[in-house]
C-alpha cells in the first residue's frame, strides 16, 4: 500500500496513475463548508450536528464501557463518557497534524478539531443540565448530575461556569480549525503572483 502521491503530476510512486488527487482548493473547500455545518449546528444552534452526534453517543458510551473494569473510582467512570467524547477527535486531530502531515495532514487535524469543538459543545449542554436533568439519556443516569451533585463533588452550582467554558473553547478551537483550512487558500489568491 503506498502513501504517498505527487500533487503535480497524479502518478502513484509505483506508476500509474492516482485518479484521488484533487486541486488544494477543492478539498479546502469541502473543509471549510463541512466546518461551517458543525459550526452552525453546535455553535449557532446550540444542537448535535446531524449524523456526528451519533458518533459522539457511540464514543461517550464506550468510554464509559472502557473504564468499568479499570479499578478508579465512580466519578472517573462519569467523567470517561464525556472525557472520550471529546478526546478521541483531538486525537485524531494530532494524528493528523503529527503523523499525515502536508495538505491532507491540515485538513483532516482541522476537520477532527471541529468535530471535537462541537462535541465540546454537546458536553456543555450535558453539564449545563446537570442541576435541572431535563435531558432526556439513553442510559437514565445523568453522568454530570452525578459528577458534581452530593455523591460527587458536591458543586452542582460550578456547572453553568464548567458549560461556559466548554462553549468558549470550543468556539476557539472552531475558529482556529477554520483559518488551518480556509486560510491558505485564501492567502494564496490574496498574495501577489509576482507576475508583471
Amino acid at each position: 500500500m503506498w502513501s504517498t502521491r505527487s500533487r503535480d503530476t497524479g502518478v502513484r510512486p509505483g506508476g500509474g496513475s492516482d485518479l484521488t488527487v484533487v486541486p488544494a482548493w477543492t478539498s479546502a473547500l469541502a473543509v471549510t463548508v463541512a466546518l461551517l455545518g458543525m459550526g452552525w449546528y453546535a455553535l449557532v444552534r446550540g444542537v448535535r450536528v446531524p449524523l456526528l452526534g451519533l458518533f459522539d453517543l457511540g464514543i461517550h458510551e464506550l468510554g464509559h464501557l472502557v473504564s468499568y473494569p479499570l479499578p478508579v473510582p465512580r466519578i472517573v467512570e462519569a467523567v470517561a463518557g464525556s472525557a472520550a467524547q471529546i478526546l478521541v477527535p483531538l486525537g485524531l486531530a494530532l494524528y493528523f497534524a503529527r503523523v499525515v502531515g502536508d495538505r491532507d495532514g491540515r485538513q483532516g487535524a482541522a476537520f477532527c478539531a471541529g468535530w471535537a469543538a462541537s462535541s465540546m459543545v454537546d458536553v456543555s449542554v450535558y453539564v449545563a443540565d446537570a442541576p435541572h436533568q431535563r435531558l432526556t439519556l439513553i442510559g437514565g443516569h445523568h453522568d454530570w448530575a452525578y459528577i458534581l451533585g452530593p455523591r460527587g463533588l458536591n458543586h452542582l452550582d460550578w456547572a453553568g461556569s464548567i458549560a461556559g467554558g466548554l462553549r468558549t473553547t470550543a468556539l476557539g478551537i472552531w475558529l482556529v480549525s477554520l483559518a488551518v483550512v480556509a486560510g491558505p487558500p485564501l492567502l494564496g489568491r490574496l498574495a501577489p503572483s509576482g507576475e508583471d
